[in-house]
């Protein structure tokens, strides 16, 4: 039992890296090679879990070497224009101008269903409202929507707008993000008076985020302001 729980601690540390090494992706993100990969990783190292006969360098050789091949064609592709394209395939345009391209949809094999669940996912309901939608690499569709259906902006209007940062998390769970505060031009003891006018510690917030100027602050909820339920 302790061998098996040595292992799987080991395989799952290798996993991490190499999906770490693969780069930051979501599932949704990957490309058809990269996809295969992370199916097969997984496939090798439940293989010396299960089995302890197995030793545990026959999973991380073919670990290691998918994952060294990953690389290298990623690698390769930065370099290749062609090989991309033969490797992760090229973007389809699916919607243009309002009109459904129905030989590409059955190409890419999409239903109706596929393509209207897509759209209203980025908030879409009608077809006639999309200027080109683009099923990506990965299988995602992006949608441009039409000039008259889009947001108005300032620009429309004609009015300046001041551009600036989004607010950074400062506080995280009692925990000071140095970091942001950094990157917003403070320090400890600007962030400590902010709190002090609320009768607050650091240790006391829950979330904090502020944009240098404005400050928004979610105090720990206390034992004794908790909901409490109702007697029977």
């Amino acid at each position: 039992m302790i061998i098996l729980l040595f292992r799987a601690v080991i395989l799952y540390a290798v996993i991490i890296f190499c999906i770490r090494l693969m780069g930051k992706k979501q599932l949704g993100e990957l490309q058809p090679s990269e996809f295969v990969v992370t199916i097969m990783l997984s496939n090798i190292a439940t293989l010396p879990i299960e089995d302890v006969d197995i030793p545990i360098g026959a999973g991380l050789v073919p670990i290691f070497t998918f994952v060294c091949i990953d690389v290298l064609f990623s690698w390769l592709s930065l370099r290749s224009r062609k090989l991309r394209r033969l490797i992760c395939g090229s973007p389809k345009i699916i919607i243009s101008d309002g009109t459904l391209d129905q030989q590409t949809m059955k190409e890419l094999r999409y239903t109706v269903d596929d393509i209207f669940a897509a759209l209203r996912t980025q908030q879409v309901f009608d077809i006639s409202d999309v200027q080109l939608a683009v099923v990506e690499t990965t299988g995602q569709i992006s949608v441009y929507t039409k000039k008259s259906r889009q947001p108005v902006t300032p620009d429309d209007l004609g009015l300046t707008a001041d551009e600036c940062d989004p607010p950074q998390l400062v506080i995280n769970d009692g925990d000071i993000m140095y970091g942001a505060l950094s990157a917003l031009g403070r320090d400890r003891t600007w962030l400590v008076d902010v709190l002090a006018e609320q009768k607050l510690k650091p240790s006391e917030v829950l979330i904090m985020t502020s944009d240098g100027d404005e400050n928004t602050i979610v105090p720990k909820q206390r034992a004794d302001d908790a909901p409490k339920g109702e007697l029977p």
